[in-house]
């Protein structure tokens, strides 16, 4: 373990100050053979995806959390502290997590390689550039979005015949049902709308479009639930992306474009390798956010580290709300694959903002109220946390709660938490030291992890129950969505804005019912308000509009103010990023 030192070091600092393993001796004690990996340098590697295989056997769990403030309350670090306690116990364990967007990295919430000494490292590649996926996702998505207005503009000078003749069938396409934008990996809300085709005749065709952020592209959701690689070019080729003049839907292989976006993503589908601080093995591929997207990491690599640890340590973003319902409805669908548990991260800070507490802003420091004790305040905001053991609960899975602890905590209060956790239908809970004490201080968790595991495998009971997923693949879209706004979210029911019911029909009558759905909306709140806090009740969902992702194949509902490209904050987190002449970044967290 890394040497600790005083006053704490920041996240950097103790990252940069690791003694890494080499990369190759990383996947050579996974037990990968090294002719199937490349490596980038000294400290990291892409695997290849043909070792993705349904034959592993590791332990699988997921790791999700309560409603979080901005700040986040340590799901990553609690991912990768868990898999460092495993190591602890003498486990093979190996953690999987998405690579973060720099839209994030940049502005509020700063990186996502973990924190203090519970890190995947070396975390400046890991928050940043890393081997280029995200690149590759954002020139592969531009490709297809400038081969339609491509065709646009050909089609309105050329006739038919013409285009017959160079070898292309007329489409039609209709300028104003493109559904397709641009992507970058950058937050800029001037972006979200914007004009193209400005300039002279030849620069057209003149229309309105806008930009998402590259995570938020229905191609990274492909990257991230795609098998192998037929498979990747199959849903690349599906994807819808504008419609023609009769109002029928247009993919992206009918404008020629698939076999050139597998190309530029051909290298992005095999999992980048990593490291702990503790040396663990930890793979990181793919970046969709859970409020926007299904906001998990690959199937590929899940496929792969399953074959060679005893335990696979999975993150989903946000809530359990959030990226965990989306995991068992979206990704545990597309692998066959199926935790054994699920760890909740609750923290005290996030508890005491469900129960009335004061406003947490980045940047600020934290009100009176977070940095002393207080049980009724806490006690009023522990309904957020029984709604998401229920949540876990409803899927047929055990529970463990991880309380990441801090510093101005209290035993009282992580007692309480504790009590509560139990009462309302978890399996266990632990207090979890790992951002201070590394793999020594999330040991209990560990502990609980695998006492856990070990008596679900041993229940007769508890193995003919097993995953229940919420809603049968058959059931009407409006259904699912009503099921999701009613028995996760805690809604009396949901409004659909005008236009959206017939928009689902339609999306029935064309063949996509039997898709799931992910739903977008804020990982601030059980509902769709980032103010309701707590477990709200007497509220619907509303519901404003609804996308097709085909490719990917989900429907995704747009639920309340959700935008698909964020904004920077009036600080943002970029402003303390710098780097010395001797090549040290420093400010990156």
């Amino acid at each position: 373990m890394t040497a600790k030192k005083s006053p704490v070091p920041s996240d950097i600092e103790i990252a940069q100050g690791a003694e890494l393993k080499p990369i190759d001796q990383i996947i050579t004690e996974l037990g990968i053979p090294l002719e199937r990996a490349e490596l980038y340098g000294k400290r990291k590697a892409k695997i290849d995806w043909r070792l993705a295989s349904p034959q592993g056997r590791a332990k699988y769990i997921n790791v999700t959390a309560i409603s979080p403030t901005p700040l986040g309350e340590g799901k990553t670090t609690t991912t990768v502290g868990l898999v460092q306690g495993l190591g602890c116990l003498g486990r093979k364990a190996v953690a999987a997590l998405r690579q973060p967007s720099m839209g994030p990295t940049f502005g509020i919430k700063g990186g996502a390689a973990g924190g203090g000494y519970s890190q995947v490292v070396p975390m400046e590649d890991f928050n940043l550039h890393l081997t280029g996926d995200i690149h590759a996702v954002a020139a592969a998505h531009n490709l297809c979005a400038a081969a339609v207005d491509a065709r646009i503009y050909h089609e309105s000078r050329w006739s038919a015949a013409y285009l017959e003749k160079i070898g292309l069938r007329r489409l039609n396409v209709d300028p104003y049902a493109v559904s397709i934008g641009r992507v970058l990996d950058m937050n800029d809300r001037a972006l979200r709308g914007v004009l193209t085709g400005l300039g002279g005749k030849g620069d057209g065709p003149l229309r309105q479009t806008r930009f998402d952020i590259a995570v938020a592209s229905e191609v990274m959701a492909i990257l991230a639930l795609a098998r192998d690689l037929s498979d990747l070019r199959a849903r690349l080729g599906r994807m819808i992306v504008a419609s023609d003049n009769q109002g029928r839907p247009l993919s992206a292989g009918d404008f020629g474009a698939a076999g050139a976006m597998t190309v530029l993503l051909k290298d992005a589908l095999n999992p980048n390798l990593l490291q702990t601080l503790e040396g663990q093995s930890a793979f990181v591929h793919t970046g969709p956010f859970a409020n926007i997207a299904h906001g998990n990491s690959s199937i590929v690599a899940d496929l792969i580290a399953a074959q060679y640890a005893e335990y696979l340590v999975t993150e989903s973003g946000f809530g359990s709300d959030m990226g965990m319902e989306k995991f068992f409805n979206i990704k545990c669908r597309s692998s066959g694959m199926a935790p054994d548990a699920v760890v909740l991260v609750a923290t005290v800070r996030a508890l005491k903002s469900h129960g009335g507490g004061p406003s947490v802003i980045p940047g600020k420091a934290l009100p009176a109220a977070y940095r002393e004790e207080n049980l009724e305040l806490l006690r009023a905001g522990l309904a957020n946390l029984r709604a998401h053991i229920g949540i876990i609960r409803r899927f047929g899975i055990p529970a463990i709660v991880a309380i990441n602890a801090f510093p101005a905590d209290t035993q009282a209060e992580w007692d309480l938490i504790r009590e509560e956790s139990l009462a309302a239908g978890a399996q266990d809970a632990a207090v979890t030291r790992h951002w201070e004490l590394g793999g020594e201080g999330a040991a209990e968790l560990a502990h609980a992890v695998e006492r856990v595991v070990e008596q679900a495998g041993k229940d007769p009971a508890a193995r003919s129950a097993g995953f229940r997923p919420l809603y049968p693949s058959e059931a009407p879209l409006n259904q699912k969505i009503e099921i999701i706004a009613r028995e996760i979210y805690g809604a009396e029911g949901v409004d659909y804005a005008e236009g959206v019911r017939e928009r689902l029909d339609t999306l029935e009558d064309q063949g996509h019912g039997s898709l799931p759905v992910c739903m977008a909306k804020t990982q601030y709140s059980l509902s769709h308000d980032p103010r309701l806090k707590g477990a709200p009740k007497g509220w619907r969902l509303p519901v404003r509009d609804v996308r097709l992702a085909a490719g990917a194949g989900f429907v995704y509902p747009l639920c309340g103010d959700i935008t698909t490209m964020p904004g920077l904050p009036s600080r943002p987190a970029f402003m303390d990023v710098d780097i010395d002449a001797e090549g040290n970044i420093k400010g990156l967290f």
